[in-house]
């Protein structure tokens, strides 16, 4: 449960629990809108097309140089949108790199509004989900 009078937000996937519907605080509810757009394929959602980055498609490109650095400006691109107002845009970074058949993806920034900062490992490869 979220501490009194802290905002909470439905969580992702949504679920749920014997006390109703399961509920995530703000730093969580942005993680979980970061693995939204990382693993939504562009043109999946009926009324936002443009939305997400579909990373896990890229588990079948050829792992170089050149797939990281589109990867980290498609990545750019789609959480600017999707984190607009809860980070601030001048604090998001984003890193590629693979070997092999895993793609690592680096994400950090800072909350917009308590300058808390974070950073988030995820992991995209046949090997097997995701880490954070």
């Amino acid at each position: 449960m979220a501490e009194l009078g802290a905002t909470v937000y439905l969580a992702f996937p949504l679920r749920v629990n014997a006390d109703g519907p399961a509920t995530s605080g703000r730093s969580r509810h942005i993680r979980e809108q970061i693995e939204q757009v990382l693993f939504t394929n562009p043109g999946e959602r009926v009324f936002r097309p443009e939305f997400g980055a579909g990373v896990r498609a890229l588990v079948f490109e050829p792992n170089s140089t050149t797939l990281w650095d589109l990867t980290r400006k498609r990545l750019s691109a789609s959480l600017s949108e999707a984190l607009r107002g809860e980070v601030d845009p001048r604090t998001l970074e984003i890193e590629v790199e693979g070997e092999g058949e895993k793609l690592k993806v680096l994400i950090s920034y800072t909350l917009a509004t308590i300058g808390h900062s974070e950073r988030h490992e995820i992991l995209v490869g046949t090997g097997g989900g995701t880490s954070g």
